[in-house]
């Protein structure tokens, strides 16, 4: 059976368009009205909201031993070891505050350890960083904790370490199993490792393992990401995301190591991308989201399938929650009425913390129009369905308008209770949402800010 999605629809709509991890997105935050300590008065009143069902956590880990050129996240390269304590030192300091703030130790639904490599930090440091925040909350009885792992350096005693920790899910960054794709892009890793890490995950009783992929590398060829995906399928992981390579060099600057006739075309891009998602329709894997393929009794493609599913920061979560607290350097926080950000630079983040602050440097106070475009916004990027309700007459013309060509090519439907985005047109979700953002209509300032959407 074929899952390929039709070709010139994927290039008529493959435009810059934000992933939707927020709304508004970080460019569009109105930084100069904001206060961060009216954002923390939020983030309490959301806490005491979730309460019951617990915050979830994020904690940013940003060192790396080796720059992999294609990565945008937020890193620090370096071999010295030494920047393990203080860092860890100064994020359980950073919790502190948090939980002194809230009044009490938070319960927690949901902790995840990303980066940079987590497994940079030795697994008795990460075991330290553990103790240091569940001496401080009460972990929920669903709670999923995850981290983040490189193949190369997440040691059986990093897996054990975090097990014992109350860890059940590891997400390994795979992006390609080529051997020229790998050294182009300084990403080396074999089959035979990732082989063992996993099974050494299994044994251990994670009961979710992911692996992100990525299609549009440079020197990616269809013989290679077939090569790929018969290793995948043979590791048989939980859950896999299959990202769009992201090239943003003017965000990212070690992305200008390759020429970008490295990179391969459109038509080949796309033909990956329907090569990939065929694979894994075709071996039982289902669809969830944007992105994001799982097996059908995972926990993730259950949520999706009861409307459950959430997103955030984090990406797709089952966390039924409002609250996620960021820690450590460029980790944003979100009170679901309000957004914050700590400083992009270990220097400025730590300066921060020695003096007693909360690390806060930037971030979005919601209105209320925000927070109902928000909410259609999430319900869209997670069920692919959305009230128009809030709009007026004109508005809603409008919107109808901006997605005149998504209704004439049969992608959705729109009706009295608002779009239902057809299964043929999910893929296309980031520039649908898009025609509900305030902010890039009315905002736009030229300058290129986002991934193209494929």
């Amino acid at each position: 059976m074929s899952h390929a999605m039709n070709t010139e629809l994927i290039k008529k709509y493959n435009i810059p368009s934000p992933r939707y991890t927020s709304y508004p997105t970080v460019p569009y935050w109105n930084t100069a009205e904001f206060d961060k300590y009216e954002h923390l008065k939020r983030l309490v009143a959301s806490y005491q909201k979730d309460k019951a069902e617990g915050l979830s956590l994020y904690i940013h880990l940003p060192y790396c031993e080796s720059l992999c050129t294609y990565c945008g996240c937020n890193k620090r390269i370096t071999k010295n070891h030494k920047v393990e304590g203080p860092y860890i030192k100064a994020v359980l300091e950073e919790w502190r505050m948090y939980v002194e703030l809230l009044g009490e130790k938070p319960k927690l639904a949901e902790l995840h350890l990303g980066g940079g490599t987590p497994t940079f930090f030795t697994s008795e440091n990460l075991g330290k960083l553990m103790d240091g925040i569940l001496a401080h909350a009460v972990v929920s009885e669903k709670a999923q904790f995850s981290f983040e792992g490189h193949p190369n350096n997440t040691t059986e005693e990093h897996l054990r370490e975090l097990r014992k920790k109350g860890f059940n899910r590891v997400s390994f960054g795979i992006q390609d199993f080529d051997p020229v794709v790998q050294r182009t892009i300084n990403r080396m890793q074999s089959f035979a490792q990732v082989r063992k890490v996993t099974q050494d995950a299994k044994a251990l009783g994670y009961r979710s393992i992911n692996y992100d992929l990525i299609y549009g590398l440079p020197k990616q060829t269809m013989e290679g990401m077939l090569d790929t995906f018969d290793k995948v399928l043979v590791l048989n992981p939980d859950r896999i995301a299959f990202y769009s390579y992201a090239h943003v060099p003017w965000k990212s600057p070690s992305q200008r190591g390759y020429d970008e006739s490295d990179l391969p075309d459109e038509n080949m891009k796309i033909a990956l991308y329907n090569a990939g998602k065929e694979k894994l329709l075709n071996n039982g894997y289902v669809e969830i989201g944007m992105d994001h393929f799982a097996k059908p009794n995972d926990g993730l493609a259950l949520a999706s399938q009861h409307g459950e599913m959430h997103r955030n920061f984090m990406g797709y979560t089952e966390a039924k929650n409002d609250t996620l607290i960021g820690l450590g350097v460029s980790a944003i926080s979100d009170a679901w009425s309000s957004l914050a950000q700590n400083p992009i630079s270990v220097e400025a983040y730590l300066e921060r913390i020695e003096k007693g602050e909360f690390p806060i440097v930037k971030g979005h106070l919601h209105t209320e129009r925000d927070l109902t475009i928000r909410k259609a916004i999430l319900d869209l990027m997670c069920g692919f369905n959305c009230k128009l309700d809030y709009l007026a007459s004109n508005e809603r013309e409008l919107v109808v308008n901006r997605l005149s060509e998504h209704l004439a090519d049969n992608l959705l439907t729109i009706d009295k209770e608002g779009i239902h985005v057809k299964p043929e047109g999910q893929a296309f979700i980031r520039t649908i949402c898009m025609a509900l953002d305030e902010f890039v209509w009315t905002k736009q300032s030229g300058q290129q800010m986002f991934s193209k959407s494929v």
